[in-house]
């Protein structure tokens, strides 16, 4: 098969090869999948940049964890009701050598879930990281129906998602963005209200829930953490995934008197069981016609390192994809 991977890691430029490499076969309890689409999530590109200073995990890495294609094999005592299903993938490069860069992946059988006929494959191969994610950053601190939630990065991928799942949930939802040209992609997920990220963003939430917010799902914890706590209500919960610095400071003090909740969400290690809730409610939001995360950008596999560029230095909001 052709694929793309690297043996040391670096920019992207310095490090990708693609080339020809043995077919993967599926064990026992795994499918195979004739890979069509593979998404690119910043996680990948910081495992290929050593960003958290892990070091190489195995010799040789196929990166990207997210794909979608068409079952082609599965493993020895597997049903085969799966052969020929349209599906896409989370997590087969999480703790695993070889992701989805590649024209057939091989993962668990609980992995891979079946995509809906009127999601296109490039659509399916967004959807695993930022979705899981997304999903239990939402529900982690439990029942959000009724709830005042606020996701903060209302444009990003997690929080797009992130926007969608809690409307569906019952939420009323209060997205943030950067820019006024951000805000129609968190309205179209279905925000109730998105606010600019500026110097008045505390003063509009606290006009906009004068009682404080019930829960927020929080994509730059460093930054935002002192203006979360501004707004948080009495007894209300945090759910980060992200920080913009490796050590955050946070107001100790205030998050004590407010009685907050802290949740660290980490989709590599969500428990299965919020996993298989979380694909569930993604793949019902597609059935009942959310149209999923806007796609930036589209390249070959010959041309991954500038797709791992576009992810590292992004020109407007939405994701990138490989295409196979």
């Amino acid at each position: 098969m052709k694929a793309a991977w690297y043996e040391r890691q670096g920019a992207a430029r310095d490090v990708l090869t693609v080339g020809e490499m043995e077919d993967p076969q599926p064990h026992p309890g795994e499918v195979r999948i004739r890979v069509s689409a593979s998404g690119i999530n910043p996680g990948d590109v910081k495992k290929r940049q050593d960003a958290f200073g892990y070091g190489m995990p195995y010799p040789r890495v196929i990166p990207h964890s997210d794909g979608s294609g068409v079952v082609d094999a599965v493993g020895e005592g597997g049903s085969s009701d799966w052969i020929g299903k349209r599906v896409w993938c989370y997590g087969a490069q999480t703790y695993r050598p070889f992701g989805t860069s590649a024209e057939y992946t091989v993962v668990p059988v609980e992995q891979a879930v079946p995509l809906p006929e009127s999601v296109s494959f490039e659509q399916g191969a967004c959807l695993g990281i930022p979705g899981i994610t997304a999903h239990r950053a939402v529900h982690v601190a439990g029942p959000i129906a009724g709830k005042t939630v606020l996701v903060q990065g209302g444009a990003g991928a997690v929080g797009a998602i992130a926007v969608q799942l809690a409307h569906r949930a019952g939420a009323r939802v209060i997205a943030t963005c950067r820019f006024e040209s951000d805000k129609n992609i968190a309205q179209r997920a279905g925000a109730d209200v998105v606010v600019l990220r500026d110097e008045r963003l505390v003063e509009r939430i606290r006009d906009l829930a004068p009682d404080g917010v019930d829960h927020i799902v929080e994509v730059a914890f460093a930054a935002n953490i002192t203006s979360d706590v501004d707004v948080l209500a009495q007894g209300g919960s945090l759910a980060t995934y992200a920080s913009d610095t490796f050590t955050p400071q946070i107001p100790f003090w205030p998050l004590i008197f407010s009685n907050a909740r802290l949740f660290f969400v980490g989709s590599d290690d969500v428990p299965k069981e919020a996993k298989r809730d979380a694909v569930r409610a993604i793949n019902q939001a597609l059935e009942a016609g959310w149209q999923g995360l806007d796609i930036t950008s589209r390249f070959g596999l010959e041309d991954i390192a500038q797709a791992h560029e576009a992810v590292e230095h992004p020109t407007e909001p939405g994701r990138v994809v490989v295409t196979l």
